[in-house]
């Protein structure tokens, strides 16, 4: 297995960049902030981004608990990816990553001012810095349900590769962390009613009684109790406001719905 690492200073643009030199170099995965991601899939770890507490997060890309440093090395050795990208802030923390999770010596270090300008690195020290925002190299959809609540955006980039291949997007994901900004991110229920009502509103076949939600470490329960309109096809109807409801309140949120239960209590 081949390894190499990228390094450089927090908030540099490391994570933002480590998907185009895996490109670039045809390196096959990447250990970042705690996490073992292959392609567009995190495959093993717990992301230091979920810390609360900025000494938490750093133990975590370190790989310091048994259990998680455990979990992420075996899933390593079972599927056996013929080069690895260790990103860290310095070759120490990169070779220290390696040799926790039992990878082969460490062949290249690329420093990250090597590859970006130092405007570059600045915009990205001022969306760190200023705006609390981190990025991880994997899709949106990836990483929702881990980080429900939190601040998250996806972050694509449409690159041009010549007459061959016309191009393709790559995406990341943009989320805050708790230990970025001060206090925490929290929905009120009666806005999560209001977005429920505007869906009904609408679609036009369904009158909202009522919205009940619950918290879970997995995201949000929702159950809406409604009126049908006189002649609908109920429940056609009713699976299409559940998908619409789930989607709108993911999407304004930032919480991952788990769970959307439509309880039909009538006719309007």
């Amino acid at each position: 297995m081949k390894v190499c690492a990228l390094v450089g200073k927090s908030g540099t643009g490391k994570s933002y960049q480590a998907m185009n030199i895996c490109r670039d170099e045809n390196i096959t995965g990447i250990i970042d902030d705690g996490l073992f991601i292959i392609g567009k899939g995190i495959i093993a770890g717990t992301s230091a981004k979920r810390q609360t507490t900025k000494i938490g997060a750093v133990k975590t890309a370190l790989f310091t608990q048994e259990e998680h440093r455990s979990a992420v090395s075996e899933k390593i050795r079972e599927i056996a990816p013929d080069s690895l990208l260790v990103i860290g802030t310095s070759a120490g923390m990169a070779r220290k990553i390696a040799e926790r999770l039992q990878l082969p010596e460490i062949e290249r270090v690329i420093d990250i001012e090597s590859i970006t300008t130092e405007r570059e690195r600045e915009t990205a020290k001022k969306q760190r810095n200023d705006l609390g925002k981190h990025v991880i190299p994997v899709p949106t959809f990836q990483i929702k349900r881990e980080f429900s609540g939190y601040f998250l955006d996806p972050l694509r980039i449409f690159r041009g590769r010549g007459k061959a291949d016309k191009g393709s997007f790559a995406e990341k994901s943009v989320v805050r962390p708790t230990y970025s900004y001060m206090g925490d991110y929290l929905i009120s229920d009666k806005v999560i009613s209001d977005i429920i009502h505007c869906v009904a509103k609408s679609g036009g076949q369904f009158t909202v009684t009522r919205v009940v939600t619950e918290d879970s470490q997995d995201g949000i329960l929702i159950t809406v109790l409604v009126l049908a309109a006189y002649g609908c096809k109920i429940i056609k109807a009713a699976k299409g406001f559940q998908e619409q409801v789930a989607e709108r309140v993911g999407h304004m949120t930032a919480f991952h719905v788990s769970r959307v239960n439509i309880e039909v209590r009538g006719l309007n």
